[in-house]
């Protein structure tokens, strides 16, 4: 798909720039079809119209990623995996972010295993703006009872909307999760060639996708795969076996490396889907928690750079889960478009009319820092946030994306002259050699701040209470 160009799917196009779709022109929607902002389904006379049906079945084949997208999940929540037709994200992006599972085991006390998948649902942190949760919830039929299994999955039901996957190779386990969560659609873990055709049969009945499971043999597992499409099942994810740390780990990243070439590069059907890892094996050594929990990031981070759209874990510690949660915000932020905040004055604090006003760049990671260490530091101020297109302060400095004019444009649109008194301005260290420029240009006095912004409350203290605020 990264090859496609839009004059080639234009071909596929009524080309009556009709607008009906929303786009400007016919050439318009098939850039917005490259980037998914829009479907072939929004073209009417493409899809209503019967003579183009030849061109729309072409375009349908052309537009169609060569990984199938999944969805897991009904209702408020769902989860969406799969979907990508590329193998670096340079090339276009990656859309949908590997989706992170939290087990709970059916053995669990009634009140433990409760709580457990309210802090799963419950769980989220903000990191540049962006609020980072849980995808979804694995309950495994760890007592071998069907009837503990299917209250555990009650339990989880009514504790939470989150996407849930039923955990068992035993066909009658599956069916009575299957019963109690009929609304839900949940992922059923899994199918092997033992129980390929009561797993399929439930997947039908139910309508749920199915994990196709074969460990360390990639060709069993395609042909495992071609027994599930034989059958009528659709929505296949693909499991290849997680290991320990060790060579067998190392094969496993190879197989999921190799799943992902066969479907994007070699056009191969039975690999074009979803793949998972399952890290919680690190829990299986008998490790004392801190260790396994430690090696379970590690599992989890390599199977996530190796194509992983989905992850069963287990630790529900911040420093096991935050790493993990911060490689996916970065892997799947679109390179082509840096994460931004809304240029525009900012009050940090309670400032008031002689509160210092400092001066950064729109770039989320830029903002964030700096608000954050001026909050640490307890300063009262106004933030003046310049739109440098999300550059942070030193490539906007070289991009000429910083300068004195939008400075200018800044503290004119931002009305920060109406709330203080002073005219003088706190400008970051790298943006020293626009001080001159500022200053002729907006009449206010420059004040060049600290190069690191964990150094501004200091630099308040013993240059602006001083210089500044008289």
């Amino acid at each position: 798909m990264a090859k496609v160009s839009p004059l080639e799917i234009y071909k596929y196009l009524p080309g009556l720039n009709c607008k009906e779709c929303g786009s400007d022109s016919c050439m318009a929607f098939a850039s917005a079809l490259i980037e998914r902002s829009k479907s072939y389904e929004d073209c009417p006379p493409l899809v209503k119209d019967e003579k183009y049906k030849d061109k729309l079945e072409k375009l349908i084949e052309l537009v169609t990623p060569p990984v199938k997208e999944i969805v897991i999940g009904a209702g408020e929540r769902t989860c969406t995996i799969g979907g990508e037709e590329v193998m670096y994200r340079h090339e276009l992006t990656f859309f949908n972010p590997t989706a992170l599972f939290i087990d709970v085991s059916d053995d669990l006390p009634a009140d433990e295993l409760a709580e457990r998948v309210a802090r799963i649902s419950r769980f989220e942190i903000e990191r540049v703006g962006q609020k980072l949760r849980l995808d979804g919830i694995a309950i495994r039929a760890k007592s071998g009872d069907p009837t503990k299994f299917g209250e555990a999955v009650v339990t989880a039901v009514e504790n939470s909307y989150m996407p849930l996957m039923l955990c068992s190779f035993d066909p009658e386990h599956l069916e009575v999760g299957l019963e109690i969560a009929i609304e839900r659609r949940p992922l059923i873990y899994a199918a092997t060639n033992e129980n390929v055709d009561a797993v399929a049969e439930l997947a039908l009945k139910h309508n749920s996708p199915v994990v196709a499971h074969s460990p360390g043999d990639l060709q069993d597992l395609l042909e495992l795969v071609a027994k599930l499409r034989s059958k009528g099942v659709e929505d296949i994810v693909l499991d290849v076996g997680t290991y320990p740390l060790g060579k067998k780990f190392g094969e496993c990243l190879e197989n999921m490396v190799m799943l992902r070439r066969l479907a994007i590069e070699n056009g191969e059907k039975l690999a074009g889907y979803p793949i998972m890892g399952v890290p919680l094996v690190a829990w299986l050594n008998g490790d004392e928690p801190v260790k396994a929990a430690m090696q379970e990031c590690v599992i989890a981070s390599a199977q996530l750079l190796r194509y992983a759209d989905l992850l069963v874990l287990h630790s529900m510690d911040m420093f096991s889960l935050l790493p993990l949660l911060t490689l996916r915000q970065n892997i799947y932020t679109d390179p082509r478009v840096p994460i931004q905040v809304d240029a525009k004055l900012y009050e940090i604090g309670k400032p008031d009319e002689n509160s210092p006003v400092l001066l950064t760049t729109n770039f989320a990671l830029t903002y964030y820092t700096v608000a954050s260490d001026i909050e640490a530091g307890k300063v009262d101020c106004y933030l003046l946030v310049v739109d440098t297109e999300g550059l942070a302060v030193e490539p906007a400095m070289a991009g000429a994306k910083l300068t004195g004019s939008l400075v200018k444009e800044a503290i004119e649109e931002s009305g920060v002259a109406k709330k203080v008194k002073h005219r003088k301005l706190i400008i970051p260290g790298m943006a020293a050699r626009i001080s001159g420029e500022i200053e002729d240009l907006t009449g206010w006095e420059v004040l060049v701040g600290p190069l690191d912004s964990s150094r501004i409350p200091a630099f308040i203290e013993q240059k602006w209470k001083s210089n500044g605020k008289g």
